[in-house]
């Protein structure tokens, strides 16, 4: 489908999206094409173009700057492919390695004319990179499209220069870009070239380590990976928007139609933050969106709330009052707006860092003002809460008012697994600090007299993680009285350093060697051990326990088998 915001004028730019089209500030998408309308660009939308058949583009006019590229909200082979490689049911929509494709669709229709990258897969994929559905490290993603430039991470402020610059005629390149050239900055600190990495493995592991390292808006250098004949330039991280200009942003013009199933899950909710100092080695959003938090302000969000209660379809519930982590409101820590987050430890973990700011009263306070709006009947949070940051504040009022109201039933945490070395890997907190959360959250709910259960996500198979370890989570969660029902398979996803340790064999933080389940067989019984109260689990269960040595738990864990009589 395709839409036409400025009507009766020449389209500056035409944004092709994997995704169905949802004007809606939740879409990267409809969040740079309307930053570039309010600089008075005009923007044509086309959306999940058939890449097979007829030519696509045919009768589309040319754009007068640029095509902008973007697979969606996922990579699209993890959009296409479960982790076990098998094609999902729900796939196809979109085609393998989108951004090659759709590329391909704009150079072919439109020759000469300039392509600029963004989006999620295209932001993990901007440096050689591990790709798991092919088992080889490919080359970077410019390299693969032949885009013109790259816009990794939050986008308004790069594809705003980028804009300037291609109205002018002007080189592309600014904070948050990667190019190609024919040489390399001199002041760009180099990487291993991407020949080297693909066929040495501790060359990669330290390359990623550098990749992450160097991702901060403040502190960060221009890297320069060599490929070939060219070299892969990326300039450092954009700033982060300010809470002004998040504001701005937040509240363009913005239709927020439903027009797809997924807008209508998020229709109804506010999105406060960007960026997690989380530090969740398999998560993507540190090298995506970044590890400084910054927030809207509440004016703002006061005035999009009121604007959601005069929606068609409104009941009086906001669905989610969330980010990438739900109660995240500030940078960290002082430090890390003047000097960048640290480059070698995390804000929580192995250990909360003392200088970490845990005061949850900036959220809390909002979270009330929303409560009190005429026409809201509830505000609930969906989206992930850190157990181990809400356990740093001392006041334990945010505890008790969210247990009292912003709970829809159920609460969704994410210990991932019980085993310190494989949080440690996961950096993830010690499961200690899941027993306090839990234990507090059982003691909130008794005392406000609701009865709201705590949901714990889980990773099978995760890097670190033996047979011996799942058949500890699983006995740790039986004798907790806990039956998982969110168990999902360790993802190789690109960019993350738990796929690096997939891939290498190492932990790049330290070099030392990692153990990884490569088998689908012994990922499989890993993820049965995990949910062994399910009938379909059984057999690889107890194959699992007689493998890890403890055939003596299996009536423990799986109770007497049946005999069954043979006819």
């Amino acid at each position: 489908m395709i839409f036409q915001a400025s009507a009766g004028r020449e389209a500056d730019f035409l944004l092709i999206t994997g995704d169905e089209w949802a004007d809606h500030p939740a879409f990267g998408a409809a969040v740079i094409a309307r930053v570039l309308e309010a600089e008075d660009f005009s923007v044509a939308y086309l959306s999940r173009p058939q890449w097979k058949g007829v030519p696509p583009l045919d009768g589309i006019p040319r754009p007068r700057l640029a095509g902008l590229v973007t697979a969606g909200s996922l990579d699209s082979m993890v959009a296409n492919y479960t982790a076990a490689k098998k094609r999902r049911a729900e796939g196809g929509h979109i085609p393998d390695r989108a951004c090659i494709v759709y590329t391909g669709l704009l150079k072919t229709a439109f020759p000469g004319l300039p392509v600029i990258l963004g989006g999620l897969e295209a932001s993990l994929r901007r440096f050689a990179h591990y790709d798991y559905w092919e088992d080889k490290v490919r080359r970077p993603m410019l390299m693969d499209t032949g885009a013109d430039a790259l816009v990794y991470g939050m986008g308004e402020r790069a594809v705003r220069e980028l804009a300037r610059q291609l109205s002018k005629g002007e080189p592309l390149y600014t904070r948050g870009v990667c190019v190609m050239a024919d040489k390399a900055p001199q002041d760009a600190v180099m990487l291993p070239s991407f020949e080297t990495v693909a066929k040495d493995r501790r060359a990669y592991a330290k390359a990623v380590m550098l990749e992450h390292r160097e991702h901060d808006p403040v502190r960060g250098r221009t890297l320069c990976q060599p490929a070939g004949k060219k070299f892969l330039v990326c300039a450092p991280p954009a700033l982060p928007l300010t809470t002004a200009e998040l504001d701005f942003a937040a509240e363009l013009p913005f239709t927020r139609e439903p027009a797809v199933k997924a807008a209508e899950e998020v229709r109804f909710s506010l999105i406060h933050n960007r960026g997690c100092f989380g530090g969740c080695n398999f998560c993507s959003l540190a090298f995506h969106q970044g590890r400084t938090v910054t927030a809207r302000s509440h004016a703002s969000l006061l005035r999009e709330a009121e604007g959601l209660t005069k929606l068609p379809g409104f009941k009086g519930y906001i669905h989610d009052v969330g980010g990438p982590t739900a109660n995240f409101r500030r940078p960290a820590c002082k430090k890390q707006t003047q000097s960048g987050s640290c480059a070698d430890r995390q804000c929580l973990t192995p250990k909360p860092c003392p200088a970490l700011d845990a005061s949850h009263e900036d959220y809390l306070a909002l979270l009330r003002k929303l409560r009190a709006l005429p026409g809201v009947k509830k505000v609930f949070i969906r989206s992930g809460i850190r157990y181990d940051f809400l356990l740093l504040d001392q006041s334990g009022r945010f505890m008790e008012e969210l247990v009292s109201h912003h709970i829809s039933g159920q609460l969704k945490v994410a210990p991932e697994h019980c085993q310190d070395h494989v949080l440690d890997l996961m950096g993830k907190p010690r499961f200690s600090a899941f027993r306090a959360f839990a234990k507090r959250y059982e003691t909130q709910n008794l005392k406000a007299g609701k009865k709201q259960f705590l949901v714990p996500y889980l990773i099978s198979s995760h890097p670190g993680s033996r047979l011996e370890d799942a058949v500890e989570l699983a006995l740790t969660l039986k004798k907790m009285g806990r039956r998982p029902e969110q168990v999902q398979d360790f993802y190789p996803t690109p960019g993350t350093i738990s796929t690096c340790m997939y891939h290498t064999g190492l932990d790049p933080r330290t070099m030392k060697p990692v153990f990884t389940a490569k088998s689908p067989h012994e990922k499989a019984m890993q993820r049965a051990l995990l949910q062994w109260f399910l009938p379909q689990n059984r057999k690889l269960a107890a194959e699992g326990l007689r493998l890890a040595g403890r055939p003596d738990l299996i009536p423990v864990l799986l109770g007497p088998f049946k005999r069954v009589k043979r006819k």
